[in-house]
């Protein structure tokens, strides 16, 4: 039976042979109709499947495109913040070391005088600092009616001490009043806080006599009688001296020298100027001694109405 069996796939292999080398060498005009069918069919399916297979590789590729832009973008964006904080920290770091050099001209600029450094760190919430408060107080030697400087010039007086604090009134406050005068001439002033006039950058001059050398552009310095302030500290300088309609005394504006929209870090003097007063009554007497304790009285008692509001 087996071998029967093999000699019929063998015939069958035979004929199957022949028939396609018939049709391989039939026309290919009797292959054209074929050709074209199976063209019709496959080639849809073909262009189809290419399309589905480019899509796909394009979207693979641009997802991983997408991906990478992504780590990319976060990194740059890490890396600019970074930048920028270091940035602000040195720009910090170099407007904090020009004020400290400011301070430290201003240091050597009242050698005469020992001074505490001192930062502010609360005001009165106004947009200048007429009454601030600094983080020194009495156990770094702080005591009230200490001078104050920053900027080139006065700030204003320590009035009230704490251990870890201490609170200043500015020169600018509508309260303040500080015995001044004229560094070129010697004629004496009142500088007189004002908050509304300051908003011009000015502060008031009063009691000047008419017949003073006082002039536009002086340096006004605090005075040697003055009762609280330390002499020969700079306060500003005048503007706008004009006669007074009482054609006794003259008036006008001060220019401060310094800056209260910004103070950061400041001086105070830890000398007393009640101080040294009592070293000066402890001295003898010169001419005209009289005349020079009237004029000191009558500047007392008016910085002293200042202080006390």
């Amino acid at each position: 039976m087996e071998p029967k069996r093999s000699k019929y796939i063998l015939i069958a292999l035979t004929v199957f042979c022949v028939l396609l080398i018939g049709l391989t060498s039939v026309h290919d005009e009797w292959l054209t109709p074929l050709r074209t069918g199976v063209g019709y069919v496959l080639i849809p399916v073909q262009s189809g499947v290419n399309s589905v297979g480019s899509a796909i590789y394009d979207e693979i590729r641009d997802y991983s495109k997408l991906r990478n832009a992504m780590i990319e973008n976060k990194d740059m964006k890490d890396l600019i913040t970074q930048l920028t904080e270091e940035n602000t920290r040195l720009q910090s770091e170099e407007f904090e070391l020009k004020r400290l050099r400011e301070l430290y001209s201003l240091d050597q600029q009242y050698g005469q005088y020992t001074k505490v450094g001192a930062r502010v760190i609360a005001n009165d919430s106004s947009n200048w600092f007429k009454v601030f408060r600094i983080d020194k107080g009495s156990k770094d030697g702080i005591a009230t009616d200490m001078n104050v400087v920053a900027g080139g010039g006065l700030v204003g007086i320590v009035t009230d001490v704490g251990a870890n604090y201490a609170t200043v009134r500015s020169i600018i406050d509508d309260s303040s009043r500080v015995s001044g005068m004229a560094m070129q001439s010697g004629d004496s002033c009142i500088v007189a806080g004002d908050l509304t006039l300051f908003k011009d950058g000015r502060l008031r001059i009063t009691n000047v006599l008419k017949d003073s050398d006082l002039k536009d552009g002086d340096k006004i310095v605090t005075s040697n009688i003055s009762s609280v302030y330390l002499p020969g500290i700079l306060v500003g300088y005048a503007s706008d001296i004009t006669n007074d309609t009482n054609n006794v005394t003259k008036s006008g504006y001060l220019i401060p020298a310094a800056e209260f929209g910004s103070l950061q870090e400041v001086l105070v003097i830890t000398q007393l100027k009640a101080d040294m007063m009592k070293e000066g009554e402890s001295a003898p007497s010169s001419e005209g001694g009289d005349t020079a304790e009237t004029t000191a009285q009558s500047t007392q008692a008016v910085e002293s109405e200042s202080a006390s509001q």
